[in-house]
């Protein structure tokens, strides 16, 4: 199970007789153990480390996984307390470990996370939205039958008069669409095999095609609608987009950190590693070189 390192720091620090709590010591007490209080704000840090692990669990059932989670922390803290595990080297860089990790995740919410506005995604959304080009869809239905003769008979029936949507109840062979007439929705380019898509484009509005033979049998098509393919809506979008510009502001700040620093690789086996995948990336980057003139047969003529 996947933890935060705040929760881990707040657990860590438990075993030197602090309570989980004691960085919200204002929060709404939950819970107590053994007099030691468990707040709001315990609640909240748990939820960020565990609570993707709880999927649509009902609010109240969740907290209350959170609380056990918190009270099981509690207790196997100040159980490695008595057996003196706080003590020493191991726990110490354990703990150095975590705070690192800790204030790494602070960074993040409060300078990264800060930084990027749902005004900026709009304004990405925007940028992007007027560079498309304009994409034509249609919507149509269409009767599958398994022979052309049927799908003629069909076709004479519709000339007559007959009601498209209730010929495809009746007669279509797809199970996805009959249910609905024979409606497909709106597609685009390319949604559909050629043999089909090449005719229901070619349709006007209300139009019925003569018989279409396709891989999967004959189809009769009706075009309803033709229109502009739409974006999809901004807060369609909207965390997409915000999660990446967040990926990109943390590999800049990353790479501006890292050249504000002397790193210093001191083993000699972790050096040569990031020496060798270091020099692939770079060679996978460079330029092809051109190719060398072939040399002329030496009895070639001169010009």
């Amino acid at each position: 199970m996947k933890r935060t390192a705040l929760a881990i720091l707040s657990i860590a620090l438990a075993g030197a007789v602090l309570p989980v709590s004691s960085a919200f010591a204002d929060d709404k007490v939950v819970a107590t153990i053994d007099g030691k209080p468990i707040t709001e704000g315990d609640l909240a840090v748990a939820e960020s480390e565990i609570g993707s692990d709880m999927g649509s669990m009902p609010a109240e059932q969740k907290r209350a996984s959170l609380l056990e989670f918190l009270i099981d922390n509690q207790l196997f803290a100040e159980a490695a307390e008595k057996e003196k595990l706080n003590d020493g080297a191991d726990f110490q860089t354990r703990l150095n470990y975590l705070k690192r990790r800790a204030l790494r995740e602070l960074y993040f919410e409060k300078v990264i996370k800060a930084s990027v506005t749902d005004a900026d995604a709009r304004k990405i959304y925007d940028e992007q939205v007027k560079l498309l080009k304009p994409e034509e869809e249609v919507s149509a239905r269409h009767i599958l039958v398994e022979t052309e003769a049927e799908a003629k008979a069909l076709k004479e029936k519709l000339d007559k008069g007959a009601d498209f949507a209730q010929l495809a109840k009746e007669n279509s062979k797809d199970p996805g669409s009959k249910d609905d007439g024979g409606s497909l929705g709106y597609f685009g380019h390319g949604q559909m095999v050629p043999q089909f898509e090449e005719v229901v484009f070619k349709l006007q509005k209300g139009q019925v095609s003569d018989p279409v033979k396709t891989q999967f049998g004959w189809h009769l098509v009706k075009l309803e609608d033709r229109r502009v393919k739409q974006p999809p809506a901004f807060e369609i979008v909207k965390d997409r987009i915000i999660q990446s510009m967040l990926l990109k502001k943390a590999q800049q700040t990353a790479v501006s950190l890292r050249s504000g620093a002397k790193v210093e690789v001191v083993d000699p086996g972790i050096k040569k590693a990031i020496d060798d995948r270091t020099a692939m990336i770079q060679k996978q980057s460079a330029p092809a070189a051109a190719p060398a003139p072939a040399e002329a047969p030496k009895d070639a003529p001169k010009p």
